[in-house]
């Protein structure tokens, strides 16, 4: 996606002068803007803050300073489950009493959607990243990257305007994560949402992001 295309979309995630950390900031002051379909990527060695940016962002951990804002709202006070974000982590964590169809529904009936409404629009998901026919499967039975898959669905199905993923194929072999992660960014921009990609690999942040944020210095370097 060229520069001038980012620039033309509206901005869905913002920071304005966020600093995040525990006690004292981890990096320096953060502006991050990112627009629908737009994917920024966040490098950084281990313990210079990229977990704690997407629990800021999501609302897990308070900023030390600095305001959050999701398609012109500030969130910076509002709860997680308000916020209207989509998190994917390292490991799928589904829910292993829940078949795949009601792993991907969970979201939406905590929203007060009917168990026919959910199932039908997990369906539809479930279709879209390549597994339709899973839907009576036990999570047991999946392999790592389809239960990467129904964790993408699963955090989808509430239709989020920003999409967290904290290096959400670090687990998988090679070859197999550079495909999903290039299925999954290409899923990311149909849906237009504005996604934050945290991971160590300089080329998979190369590939996948429109922009790369090295965390130790904050500058951008693509």
């Amino acid at each position: 996606m060229s520069d001038n295309r980012i620039a033309s979309l509206p901005t869905r995630l913002e920071t304005h002068a966020l600093q995040i950390g525990y006690t004292q900031p981890l990096i320096p002051t953060l502006n991050l803007s990112v627009p629908s379909g737009s994917i920024l990527g966040i490098l950084g060695a281990s313990g210079r803050g990229k977990s704690t940016l997407l629990g800021t962002l999501a609302g897990v951990t308070p900023p030390l300073a600095g305001r959050v804002f999701i398609d012109g709202r500030d969130v910076t006070g509002t709860a997680i489950h308000e916020r209207g974000i989509g998190f994917v982590f390292q490991e799928p964590l589904l829910f292993t009493h829940l078949n795949v169809i009601d792993n991907i529904a969970y979201g939406l009936r905590r929203h007060g959607i009917s168990r026919r409404q959910a199932r039908a629009r997990s369906a539809e998901l479930l279709d879209w990243v390549g597994l339709a026919g899973k839907e009576r499967t036990s999570v047991h039975e999946l392999s790592g990257g389809q239960a990467q898959r129904v964790a993408l669905a699963r955090a989808l199905a509430p239709e989020p305007a920003v999409m967290l993923l904290d290096e959400p194929f670090s687990a998988l072999d090679t070859e197999l994560r550079s495909r999903l992660a290039a299925e999954v960014s290409a899923m990311l921009r149909q849906r237009g949402c504005a996604t934050v990609y945290v991971t160590h690999d300089p080329s998979e942040a190369a590939a996948i992001a429109d922009n790369v944020i090295q965390l130790e210095s904050t500058t951008a370097i693509s």
